[in-house]
């Protein structure tokens, strides 16, 4: 039975500035697993706005995996529908071959919060699936986790670009604590190299020390 998964994101910009980053968000910091993107088609119908677009994103699996699937890098399709009348966002993601070992299927509106103007509701879900006969179990679980991770990225790497795009006000409350979480990752990172700096110069200190009294 394939895993179902949901979560909700409430990004802090207005529908239409999320629509337009969502052309722009790779490359992004946190994007380093999606290696290209490629628009194969992109029409206007009944004043809707559809396109498809190709992804090549790396394919990391763990070592019980190898024996199954070898492949370094894997195929996404995206579908996207935009309805500008009803402010709403569609997208639909597949993988493209490998679909027996392990099927994933996304869909993910965007829409605008009719009381909160600016801000923009996401809702995910996903199913995951594999045929792969006494491992399907273990594949499954696996794809759920691995999905789970890369959603926490992918928002990371929205609102990454969400704020590249549209830099909110410094003055602003809500701003600061925006700039705070996106900075997280960078401020761990200097903190562990200070670290780093201090114990490697006490080190030193240590090294001379000794030599002075031998």
């Amino acid at each position: 039975m394939a895993k179902y998964y949901e979560n909700t994101t409430t990004f802090n910009y207005s529908w239409e500035q999320v629509t337009q980053c969502f052309w722009n968000r790779y490359p992004n910091p946190f994007s380093s697993h999606v290696l290209s993107e490629d628009t194969v088609c992109r029409e206007i119908r009944n004043g809707k706005l559809h396109s498809k677009r190709l992804l090549t994103k790396t394919n990391r699996v763990p070592k019980w995996g190898e024996r199954f699937f070898k492949a370094k890098s894997v195929n996404i399709l995206e579908e996207s529908v935009i309805d500008p009348k009803e402010r709403v966002l569609v997208t639909y993601t597949r993988n493209i071959g490998f679909n027996k070992i392990m099927n994933v299927v996304e869909k993910v509106t965007y829409r605008s919060i009719p009381d909160q103007p600016g801000k923009t509701i996401a809702i995910r879900s996903a199913w995951i699936d594999s045929s792969v006969f006494g491992f399907a179990t273990a594949i499954r679980a696996f794809g759920l986790d691995r999905f789970k991770k890369n959603c926490m990225k992918t928002v990371d790497g929205f609102n990454y670009m969400l704020h590249h795009m549209f830099p909110p006000h410094a003055s602003s409350p809500s701003a600061a604590i925006h700039i705070q979480h996106l900075s997280k990752t960078q401020k761990i990172k200097e903190a562990a190299k200070n670290a780093s700096d201090h114990m490697k110069a006490q080190a030193e200190h240590l090294v001379q020390n000794l030599s002075v009294k031998g």
